[in-house]
């Protein structure tokens, strides 16, 4: 008897490279409001790891970029990074905490799929806080 096994992996982590990583570890910490659960530097590269519901967000610090082009999601690699929220009340509350602390962002964009809220990082990395329909 033939057993079919479909496998499914989860993400465990997110790395993003950033070109000044103690100010990319001060935005990120302020805007997570927890400090990062590691701080190691491998020797090609110094990473700081910050725990975000089951998974890690890691920023990369080189000592020699290839280039320090801002983040631009229409080059192929990443496009965005979302984090999870549970309702769309949650949203307007991170609106409300993203004006706080003085980060720009957009509107909460409703779908079918979801909402989401977009901003972005000190590289204009873009992220979104996204949830899913009511």
């Amino acid at each position: 008897m033939s057993r079919t096994t479909t496998l499914m992996p989860t993400i465990t982590h997110v790395a993003l490279t950033v070109t000044d990583l103690a100010a990319s570890e001060a935005w990120y910490t302020q805007l997570l409001g927890a400090p990062p659960v590691l701080d190691e530097d491998t020797g090609p590269f110094r990473h700081i790891v910050y725990a975000v519901g089951g998974s890690l967000l890691g920023l990369h610090g080189f000592t020699a970029l290839h280039d320090s082009k801002p983040f631009d999601e229409r080059r192929p690699g990443l496009d965005h990074v979302a984090f999870g929220c549970s309702d769309r009340d949650e949203l307007v509350a991170w609106a409300a905490r993203l004006d706080e602390l003085g980060i720009t962002h957009g509107a909460i964009v409703d779908a079918g799929y979801g909402s989401g809220l977009s901003f972005r990082d000190p590289d204009n990395i873009a992220l979104e806080l996204f949830a899913p329909p009511a």
